[in-house]
């Protein structure tokens, strides 16, 4: 933009216009009247015109420096420009677990660098994102195939497109829509050192898996999901059998025969609400034909609310599975839910209570559970946690797993 003397002239002529306008309307007012007038007008013209000289410069400038950023950009090596459409990031919990169980055999007293994880996200263009995690569990993993607790896992590696404003997908592999902790499971984002047992054990977070998605927008904070996946690869024998949670294929050369199909449907217009509906078909949750499970149904419901301090969540979730062998070992139907209400004192303290109840596959997997416990940030994304639980089997062959203790943590995540 540049500036000309041109609005300057037009208010000089505006100016002289009214006062000969003046002059000739009131001819009564004397001479020495009329220049005074005049001598106002033409200092109020210089203060103006000073104002637009001074935008001019500042204008000036301005597209002096955009020009000079647009010429080192220009001018800079490819792997500059690819950088600043790089981000980084991640998470990380220790926890140490002291559990006194009825049965001394199966006390706990444990230090654990539970995880370890790092994010990594490029932004190709305007429309296409990609994003990825790499996690570590329990610390390292032994180079010679040792008894070692450690994993090293991709829980994420997908692409995201833009299709319009409000439509988006994604293909690779993917953590699932369902349930609250799955997709957020950041350890300074929810209570409690460990992640509740119903989104271990029913929901069995965390739970990738590949293939692609849509994710889409409407109306007043309405959200859908919909997936199409690679499937569970439940075992029907053994000690893990028809466990859920051990099915995850993690995408590591996983069977394919049959795959899954995941919805959700959210809804988000009131502030701090979080409320959603989850549905998932395994079209054969064992990928072996004839075997005694022939599919399986997830349902999943919650409420996340979190307004002025006071929290509040809550979530229920079961599997139908259909086959002879399933509904012999009466695992055909497996439930979990909890309810967890918390109030957060101020940016640095909070307390929470939760009371959750599991009827699983396995023996040990039949528990309710009472927890307390607070929450301390001593920084933004830093947090320090500390629990008291009481766990009590369904059972009686069980009862030896009762216990009480306490956790306490260490998370962080950027």
């Amino acid at each position: 933009m540049r500036f000309t003397n041109k609005p300057g002239m037009m208010l000089i002529t505006t100016a002289l216009v009214l006062a000969l306008c003046t002059t000739t309307v009131q001819a009564e007012v004397s001479n020495a009247e009329l220049l005074a007038r005049l001598e106002s007008m033409q200092q109020q013209i210089d203060e103006l015109k000073l104002e637009l000289a001074q935008t001019k410069d500042q204008t000036d400038e301005t597209d002096a420096k955009v020009e000079a950023v647009a010429e080192v950009m220009e001018s800079a090596p490819p792997q500059v420009v690819e950088a600043s459409r790089t981000t980084i990031g991640g998470y990380g919990e220790l926890h140490y677990n002291n559990l006194s169980a009825n049965d001394p055999s199966k006390d706990v007293e444990m230090l654990d660098l539970h995880r370890f994880v790092l994010f990594f996200g490029h932004q190709f263009n305007d429309r296409t994102r990609f994003y990825s995690e790499v996690e570590v569990e329990h610390a390292f993993v032994a180079d010679t195939g040792g008894d070692t607790p450690g994993e090293v896992e991709i829980e994420q590696a997908f692409i995201e497109f833009d299709l319009r404003q409000d439509l988006y997908a994604k293909a690779g592999l993917f953590l699932l829509p369902v349930g609250i902790l799955n997709e957020t499971h950041e350890p300074d984002t929810f209570y409690g050192v460990e992640r509740n047992d119903v989104e271990s054990i029913i929901v069995p977070s965390t739970w990738w898996e590949g293939g692609a998605g849509l994710n889409g927008r409407w109306g007043s904070g309405w959200n859908y999901d919909l997936a199409f996946t690679s499937g569970l690869e439940m075992s029907t024998t053994g000690s893990n059998a028809f466990r859920v949670r051990s099915g995850r294929q993690k995408v590591a050369k996983a069977v394919a025969s049959d795959g899954a199909i995941t919805g959700r449907l959210r809804y988000l217009g009131i502030p701090g609400l979080q409320a959603a509906v989850t549905v998932q078909y395994q079209f054969d949750p064992s990928q072996v034909s004839n075997d005694g499970l022939d599919s399986g149904t997830l349902v999943e419901a919650h409420v996340d609310y979190q307004r002025n301090g006071f929290g509040l969540r809550a979530l229920y979730s079961r599997w139908d599975f259909s086959g002879d062998a399933v509904e012999a070992a009466d695992a055909d139907t497996q439930t979990g839910w909890y309810i967890e209400p918390s109030y957060r004192l101020n940016e640095k303290v909070g307390f929470y209570a939760r009371y959750e109840d599991i009827d699983a596959a396995r023996s040990q997997d039949k528990f309710d559970q009472w927890q307390v416990g607070l929450n301390w940030w001593p920084a933004k994304n830093v947090v320090i946690k500390f629990d008291y639980r009481d766990r009590n089997h369904n059972l009686d062959s069980q009862n030896g797993r009762d216990f009480t203790g306490f956790d306490i943590g260490l998370g962080y995540s950027f």
